[in-house]
């Protein structure tokens, strides 16, 4: 190890994701940590922390880092230790979406999955997110207020997805609690509790959807799983059962659950900048740019990891073949290397080549179809509850990977 590997693991970064006051607000740490340097060793997750901009980006197009390794080692040649049995159904599930695998598995699965979201596709969706978006704001404003996240901003992506899906809308209520219980395993060094949970949820899920696939496999619909079922059946790049299903869940998971939390934690800090919020209501045409500026402003996936397949050096230090990187989303979308007075909400932003919905071989496939979705409430939002306001202090999810609320109490 070199010299300034040593120093960037004795300094050690103001940055503790189990400690409420920082998942609260960790923007000053992160400012903490780009000032100690672009890459920090966190001994607590066994990872390096990149906390800067221009190396993130960079980073997530480098070939020299994975999602995985086991398309090229073992647990072993790692230094790893083998995920225990009890959680094998889990990674069974997580390990066969693309999201987790690297070429050619990723590029082949990718291929077919895009055939769904191409331009044409998810434009032909506006007029029902717009029409569903309308309909919940409708409901919150009659009722005169409500929760903004379970009634607003939960059943609208989940809806879509499902839709897209061809899940029946008898069939959705398990999927919300399916997708938060598996995502809790993505959290730094998950509890038993929380690795149980996503391992029941894991099995529930999957059993649902192999029922489902063979109900489509005998009755063809108009859906993304029969389109996949079809694609298994004529094309060479096929999927096995069990990539259909874990791709499935992976696009239900990353389908929703960003964008509830984006459209949570948006609305809080327009609560919080009503100056902000105040343009904004007066000029409805802001709405695309403040999109793009809430996800950067408070980001709702704030940590990324990849896995060194091949020695990487980051300014003067060398990071081995078997370790593990972070990237700190929510700190590069505030280096004021890249954006001016970033700690500033600015819905009137230009220049804001924000990274949460990733780069590289893993951007967000789903990120035209949550820009509507973000757009389509936040307008309906406006429109329809031009009054809207905070009506009680919110309370923050303990997670610090998926960074989201516990509930938006809000009143017209």
């Amino acid at each position: 190890m070199t010299a300034a590997s040593e120093e960037a693991r004795e300094s050690g970064p103001a940055f503790d994701p189990w400690d409420p006051a920082f998942v609260d607000d960790p923007y000053p740490a992160f400012a903490e940590l780009r000032a100690r340097g672009r890459v920090l060793y966190y001994e607590p997750s066994d990872q390096w922390l990149v906390p800067h901009h221009a190396d993130v980006s960079a980073l997530l197009r480098d070939r020299r880092l994975g999602r995985t390794y086991q398309h090229r080692f073992s647990h072993e040649d790692f230094g790893r230790t083998p995920p225990p049995p009890e959680h094998e159904p889990f990674h069974t599930l997580n390990d066969h979406g693309m999201l987790d695998l690297e070429p050619p598995d990723h590029t082949r699965i990718r291929r077919l999955v895009s055939k769904a979201f191409t331009p044409r596709t998810v434009e032909r969706l506006k007029p029902y997110v717009h029409g569903l978006a309308d309909d919940l704001v409708s409901r919150l404003v009659a009722a005169g207020g409500g929760d903004l996240l379970t009634d607003v901003a939960e059943p609208l992506p989940v809806a879509v997805i499902a839709e897209m899906l061809g899940i029946p809308e008898s069939d959705r209520a398990p999927l919300r609690p399916w997708s938060a219980a598996i995502c809790g395993m993505y959290e730094l060094n998950p509890s038993e509790e929380t690795a149980a949970q996503a391992v029941r949820a894991s099995l529930d899920f999957s059993e649902y959807l192999r029922t489902l696939i063979a109900a489509r496999r005998k009755d063809p619909g108009d859906d993304l799983i029969s389109g996949l079922i079809a694609a298994h059946d004529e094309d060479d790049d096929r999927l096995t059962e069990q990539e259909m299903i874990s791709t499935c869940v992976l696009l239900l998971n990353a389908g929703h659950e960003a964008t509830v939390n984006a459209t949570a934690n948006g609305w809080l800090a327009l609560f919080r900048n009503p100056g902000q919020l105040a343009a904004l209501r007066a000029d409805h045409a802001l709405v695309p740019s403040a999109v793009e500026e809430l996800m950067r402003y408070d980001t709702p996936l704030q940590l990324f990891e990849r896995w060194v397949l091949d020695e990487i050096e980051i300014d003067g230090t060398t990071l081995p073949r078997g370790a593990e990187v972070a990237m700190l989303f929510g700190s590069a979308n505030h280096d004021p290397a890249v954006f001016a007075d970033p700690e500033r909400l600015d819905v009137s932003r230009r220049d804001n080549p924000h990274i949460s919905f990733s780069a590289g071989i893993h951007y967000c496939i789903g990120a035209p179809l949550a820009r509507i979705e973000l757009a389509a409430s936040m307008t309906s939002l406006l429109e329809r509850a031009p009054g809207l306001r905070l009506a009680a202090e919110p309370e923050r999810r303990p997670n610090f990977v998926m960074r989201g609320l516990t509930e938006l109490r809000v009143e017209v």
